[in-house]
């Protein structure tokens, strides 16, 4: 009976020059996610990836520890220009964009994409308390 060989597949050294930042801020977590032009995530981090349980996700804190995370994996691949498209109404939105450009990053370009609906969706009740 012949012997199957197992070849290690090589793993590819990405590098880049330029990416897009995508600081996705709710409520309750803060996601950032580095990307290249196309839109091909190379890396990721959340505020419950870095530690943070329950409500001390949604904080600045875990939301700048998050993207000093992923901005040291893109420096790592060679990554030093990077846009910043911020997405939601949460606490981590400065913080996160402070921490990326304290990290050595050239912060080249911040767009604010926050959905806003054009009277679409009936809102919840106000809350009594």
């Amino acid at each position: 009976m012949a012997q199957k060989t197992r070849t290690k597949k090589k793993r590819v050294r990405l590098s880049f020059d330029e990416g897009i930042i995508f600081v996705h801020s709710s409520f309750n977590n803060t996601i950032i996610s580095l990307t290249d032009r196309a839109g091909n995530v190379l890396a990721w981090s959340s505020g419950g990836k870095v530690g943070n349980k329950g409500s001390r996700k949604a904080t600045p804190y875990a939301a700048q520890i998050a993207a000093t995370e992923v901005a040291k994996t893109g420096q790592d691949m060679g990554i030093s220009r990077v846009s910043v498209i911020v997405r939601g109404p949460g606490s981590g939105r400065e913080s996160a964009i402070r921490a990326v450009n304290a990290s050595g990053m050239r912060v080249t370009m911040i767009k604010d994409a926050t959905p806003i609906p054009h009277n679409g969706c009936r809102p919840p009740k106000t809350r009594r308390i």
